[in-house]
C-alpha cells in the first residue's frame, strides 16, 4: 500500500494478483451477479489505486480491511439496484394499483397522510444541508452511519453528530410545521 502511495503501478499489480479473486468471490456472493461483482472488483481496486492512505495497517489486517471494503462496495451496489427496482415496481404499480382499503375507505385518513408526508418534506427543507444530506442517506437511501461516513469522505465522528442533531431539528421543525398546518393549535403527532 505504501508503494501504491508512490505511485508505482507494479504494487496496484501485485495486489490485483494477490486478491481479486478473493474480492470477486466477496462480492458474488452478496450479488449473486457475475456481471455486478466484476464491476464490483474493479471499483474496489480503483478505490485502493485512487486513496491507499485510506488503508491504516494500525486498525487491522489489510486482507481484512479489504474485504470489508468489497463486502461495502457490493452491499451498496445491492441496495441501489433494489431501490431501482422499487421505484420501477412503484410506477408499474400506481398504473394498475387500486386504492388500499384504508384510504379507501377512510378519506380522512388519506388527507392525514398527506398533510404528514407535506410536513416532512418541509421540514426536511429547514435542516442544514449536510444534516439534510446524512438523514436522506439514512433514511431514503438505507445507509448505514459508516457507509455514510465512506461516501461522503466525513468522519464516523461527525456523520453520527449531523445525525444526531438533524434528527433533533426535524422533530422541532415538524413540531413547528404541524402546528402551523393545524392553524396555530397543537396536533400530537406522536
Amino acid at each position: 500500500m505504501a508503494r501504491m502511495g508512490r505511485g508505482e503501478i507494479a504494487a496496484l499489480e501485485q495486489v490485483y494478483d494477490r486478491y481479486s479473486a478473493l474480492v470477486f468471490s466477496v462480492s458474488y456472493r452478496v450479488l449473486s451477479d457475475r456481471h455486478l461483482a466484476e464491476d464490483v472488483v474493479q471499483e474496489v481496486f480503483l478505490r485502493l489505486w485512487r486513496r491507499p492512505s485510506s488503508y491504516d495497517p494500525l486498525r487491522g489486517r489489510f486482507i481484512s480491511w479489504l474485504m470489508s471494503v468489497t463486502r461495502n462496495r457490493a452491499l451498496d451496489e445491492q441496495r441501489r439496484i433494489t431501490r431501482r427496482r422499487r421505484v420501477e415496481y412503484r410506477d408499474e404499480e400506481r398504473t394498475y394499483q387500486l386504492p388500499t382499503h384504508d384510504v379507501a375507505d377512510d378519506p380522512q385518513l388519506g388527507v392525514e397522510l398527506a398533510e404528514r408526508r407535506q410536513a416532512v418534506r418541509e421540514a426536511m427543507t429547514r435542516l442544514p444541508p449536510a444534516q439534510r444530506r446524512v438523514l436522506e442517506l439514512a433514511y431514503f437511501s438505507g445507509l448505514t452511519q459508516v457507509e455514510i461516513a465512506e461516501r461522503t469522505g466525513d468522519p464516523l465522528g461527525t456523520v453520527k453528530t449531523r445525525v444526531r442533531l438533524g434528527m433533533r431539528k426535524l422533530r422541532e421543525a415538524l413540531t413547528e410545521v404541524m402546528s402551523d398546518g393545524a392553524g396555530g393549535g397543537t396536533n400530537d403527532a406522536g
